[in-house]
Order: structure tokens, then sequence, then C-alpha cells
């Protein structure tokens, strides 16, 4: 009895097409090329997207919804307040990169210019925006009596803001396990908090001497 052929599915996709980056460390020629080098249909690719361009945007899409999905796993991440939960994020979405560095250092460096490099994000901007309307907590409504709807997206842009630049750290960071990267993160969130409640300067002036020291003083 013949066996059935498996399915095309989004995910086995995505993952037919990092394989294929890095085996061939360049981006398929075409959609033709990538499907037949695969060996599906190319109407099969179309069902689930419209170009090679938009699998490199679900890819960076789908780590944050990975990372969104483990998190909330955690029975008590429900009880975490903002910064906590922005903590959880932080560190598995970078676990997750980790675990895919190879792919991620090829795909944000291909071009010289950055710009082209950041079109690959829009999709986890998209995502990383919605995700931190969520964690705004009614405490911290509550503490700025004034809040509306331009202060929260000033904290959506001023988070994703944050959030490229731990990543550049990351791409960066050539430390044991990315141990400096823990540390930027801890501190950068730490700083940011701090900034919302208008809390003392010592966390902010303690990351920007962390900045100073790994991005200035090392060089």
């Amino acid at each position: 009895m013949a066996t059935k052929k498996s399915s095309i599915t989004k995910d086995k996709i995505v993952s037919m097409y990092m394989k294929y980056r890095l085996e061939n460390n360049d981006k398929p020629k075409s959609v033709y090329l990538f499907t037949k080098t695969n060996g599906f249909d190319e109407a099969e690719f179309y069902t689930f997207f419209g170009t090679i361009e938009s699998v490199e945007k679900e890819i960076f899409k789908m780590f944050l919804e990975k990372t969104v999905e483990l998190i909330q796993k955690d029975p008590s991440f429900e009880t975490y307040d903002m910064k906590s939960k922005m903590l959880s994020f932080y560190f598995t979405f970078f676990e997750l990169l980790t675990a895919n560095r190879s792919y991620v250092v090829m795909s944000l460096k291909e071009h010289q210019n950055q710009l082209k490099n950041l079109m690959q994000l829009s999709n986890l901007r998209i995502g990383f925006k919605n995700y931190i309307t969520e964690i705004i907590t009614d405490e911290v409504r509550t503490q700025h009596e004034k809040f509306q709807n331009f202060q929260e997206k000033a904290i959506q842009e001023t988070s994703w803001i944050q959030f490229l630049l731990t990543m550049k750290f990351w791409l960066e960071d050539e430390s044991p396990a990315f141990e400096k990267t823990d540390i930027y993160i801890e501190k950068s969130v730490k700083a940011t908090f701090e900034l919302m409640n208008i809390a003392p300067l010592d966390s902010i002036i303690d990351f920007g001497k962390f900045i100073f020291k790994e991005k200035i003083y090392n060089k």
C-alpha cells in the first residue's frame, strides 16, 4: 500500500527555508527553485506565502509567537508585574534566537544597508508592540493618571527601540553563553521601568556604565 505523501505546512516551509539558507549560504533565487529543491509544488508554497521575503518575515514572527506560548505556560505568569513579564519575554526570546543563531546572524547581517535587514522584522515589530500593550498593567495606568493612547504608543515605540538595541548587542556579543547579553537585558529593562516610574537614576547610570565599558572602553 502506497504511503500518503505528507502535506506541506507553513512550519515545514519555514524549516526548509532556514535549512536551505544555512546549507547554501544564500537565499533561493526563486520560489520555483526553492520548491523544486525541496520536492513540493510551487502552488503549495503560495498557499502560505506570497514571496520568499514573506517567509523571512514569518520566521521572526514565529520566534515571538513561540516565546509568548512558552512564557504563558508558566502558571505564575499571570501574577507577574509588567517588569517581570518583560524580563521573562526577553530571556525566553533570546534563548530561541541563540538556538537558531547561525540563521539569525546570517539573516540580519545580509545587507550592508541595515534598513534592508530590519525589513525582515516588520511582522515581529507588530507582534512585539501587541505584547507590550497586553502587559501594560492597571498599576502602570494608575500611576500615570493621564495615561492616554499616545502614552501607550510611546511605551510601545520606546520598548521596540530598546528591543532592537538588545538584538544588536546580542549579535555582537562574544561572551561565553552570551552572558553579557543577560546582563544587558537586566540592566536595560530595570532602567526603562525606573524611567517610567520617575524613580532614582541609579539603574540608568549603572546601565550607561555597562554600555560604555562594553562598547567603547573595550574596543
